[in-house]
């Protein structure tokens, strides 16, 4: 554990995300649990996990970058991992639970980093509450209505199943090439999601990943929102070959986000900040510092 920075207090600040310690807070009937890390005093980064994730699926490199010099705060949305609740069957509200979490610790001001499923919920948070959100970072995600968004199911059950016969955890396949490359990546993401060893999360429930699924869908064959509203600093990034969410979808944010940063990792897939983490962390941490 690092032991600098630290609080206003004699206790050390936690720099690795591996060591948080996870917390619960109650409001509206839904105890949602988070980790948090990092020296605090200044506006927190709130992190936006993906589709079937809890607190155990941010990859501690990008988490312990940022975190080495932001109040980091990592949570499980309502019906995920261990926070109460019903998965909701839309992403907005998602959004909206999102929103109750972040005000229930008192937090006026925050900065998100988003990735897939958290960049959609993400993206309807700063439409409906703009003043709440600093500066935002969309990774491997789309606009609402993006085309092809609504594909993802098969996808996803598709590579679920050549990971079952392969004896592989899934997001090899769904977030990485499957080329010398990709794999060797691939092994080495899940490998760094296992650092943590003691007080892991809950395994998303089935039926709530199923809810998931189908609130994507959904967004996917909506009509898309006004992103002229998002006006925050943005930084998007993904990788160049995208099965989940299409890296073209990445381009259309930018184009319709103005003022918004693109960075597009090649050889890579919906995982690229992931392949790309010992680039992508400094220049997330670099933005976020501005």
């Amino acid at each position: 554990m690092s032991t600098s920075p630290r609080n206003n207090s004699d206790e050390p600040v936690v720099t690795s995300y591996a060591l948080a310690p996870t917390r619960t807070i109650t409001t509206d009937g839904v105890t949602y649990a988070y980790r948090e890390l990092g020296p605090k005093g200044d506006i927190p980064v709130i992190f936006f996990v993906h589709l079937a994730a809890t607190l155990d699926n941010w990859d501690p490199r990008i988490v312990d970058g940022i975190a080495q010099n932001r109040h980091v705060i990592a949570f499980d949305n309502r019906g995920v991992g261990a926070s109460t609740g019903e998965v909701p069957d839309s992403v907005e509200a998602m959004a909206d639970d999102a929103y109750t979490f972040i005000t229930a610790l008192g937090f006026e001001t925050v900065d998100v980093f988003a990735f897939s499923l958290g960049g959609m919920v993400a993206q309807d948070l700063v439409i409906k509450h703009s003043q709440l959100v600093r500066k935002l970072i969309l990774t491997g995600t789309g606009p609402r209505g993006g085309k092809d968004i609504d594909k993802i199911m098969g996808v996803t059950y598709w590579d679920i199943l050549r990971a079952t016969l392969t004896r592989s955890d899934p997001k090899e396949f769904l977030f990485f090439n499957r080329n010398t490359t990709g794999r060797k990546a691939g092994k080495q993401f899940v490998a760094r999601l296992k650092e943590r060893t003691v007080d892991r999360d809950q395994d998303m429930a089935l039926r709530g990943f199923r809810t998931q699924l189908k609130a994507i869908v959904k967004y996917g064959r909506s009509t898309p929102s006004d992103l002229t509203l998002i006006t925050q600093p943005t930084l998007i990034a993904n990788g160049d070959n995208d099965r989940m969410v299409p890296s073209v979808l990445s381009e259309d944010l930018h184009q319709r986000i103005a003022g918004s940063e693109l960075v597009i990792y090649p050889d890579s897939g919906h995982g690229g900040i992931f392949q790309y983490h010992d680039e992508f962390a400094p220049l997330a941490a670099e933005f976020l510092g501005k």
